[in-house]
């Protein structure tokens, strides 16, 4: 390889990495390396659509017990000032941008790079990035007056192109016009009816897009999946989004039958609280069997948790 040629792939490398402050696509790879199914062509893991669905019934609870066993202890954030849409689930795969405290020689650095790329406004650069099935979750470090990146206008560009609402680590502004947006689900610490960046007044600048970035106490990757409901969200590693649902889905279903043998007298609260017995294996199998057509998951997904039964 000649000299040029190095020094021609180094500047390569060095622009796919600095377009509007994106990751490279080997740093991706690398951080996310248990991820071994379908990946964006940034190589951002796209965990399937089935899952994002099947996930909508999977609780905090659910989610937390398996992500602990895993080691993944601190991947659920609560404390959220403001929810948009509180009664529904907000689900998908997570876009993260990361944001910090305005300092002009950093900003107007990476402001006159994006102008070359022909970009406008640094807030709307990873919305640009947004694909269907997208969750924007953004670290604005919390800031409040002075801090809104996201009012109606860049809400509405969101919907358009995620169908989703956002996680939002500081304060929105527009938040009537945001909430006429009929499915914007979402999670943001505060409202703020100023505007980021007014002239003179440098409070923001974007320093990070589908990097590791901070929600509260979670370290959040791109690619991850996004569960906001019941007042807190939790962010779901891609490799484990499966687990996940399966598991949920499995405790769903034990719970049904227990809870139906408790009503009917056949086994008592004491057979059921505790580590379930061969004979109880053994109903629960012929359970689901008799009811594969009438239980609330997926008859596809029993005939799955039936196969690897041993009762």
């Amino acid at each position: 390889m000649t000299k040029s040629t190095i020094i021609l792939l180094i500047l390569l490398f060095f622009t796919v990495e600095s377009i509007a402050q994106q990751i490279s696509k080997e740093e991706m790879l690398f951080l996310t390396q248990k991820w071994t199914g379908e990946r964006f062509e940034n190589g951002r893991p796209k965990v399937p659509d089935d899952i994002l669905k099947r996930m909508k019934d999977v609780t905090h609870d659910e989610a937390w017990a398996v992500m602990k066993n895993e080691g993944y202890r601190y991947q659920y954030a609560d404390g959220w000032g403001l929810t948009i849409n509180p009664d529904s689930v907000l689900v998908g795969r997570a876009l993260t941008a990361t944001f910090m405290p305005g300092r002009p020689d950093i900003h107007d650095a990476i402001d006159e790079r994006g102008k070359k790329e022909g970009k406008r406004g640094q807030n709307s650069w990873p919305v640009d990035l947004l694909q269907p099935g997208d969750v924007y979750v953004v670290d604005q470090f919390g800031i409040h007056n002075g801090g809104p990146t996201i009012g109606d206008n860049v809400g509405n560009a969101i919907y358009a192109k995620s169908g989703n609402g956002i996680v939002y680590d500081g304060a929105i502004r527009d938040v009537v016009g945001l909430k006429e947006i009929g499915s914007f689900t979402s999670y943001v610490s505060s409202y703020h009816p100023s505007h980021h960046n007014q002239p003179g007044d440098l409070n923001t600048m974007l320093i990070g897009i589908n990097k590791p970035t901070r929600i509260h106490q979670v370290t959040v990757m791109a690619g991850d999946v996004v569960l906001g409901r019941d007042g807190g969200v939790s962010f779901i590693p891609a490799h484990l989004a499966e687990k996940v649902v399966v598991t949920s889905e499995v405790v769903r279903l034990r719970d049904m039958f227990g809870h139906q043998r408790l009503r009917e007298g056949k086994y008592t609260a004491g057979q059921i609280d505790t580590r379930w017995s061969d004979e109880i294996e053994k109903d629960f199998s012929q359970w689901l069997t008799d009811h594969i057509d009438e239980l609330p998951i997926a008859k596809e997904q029993i005939q799955e948790i039936l196969k690897k039964r041993t009762w």
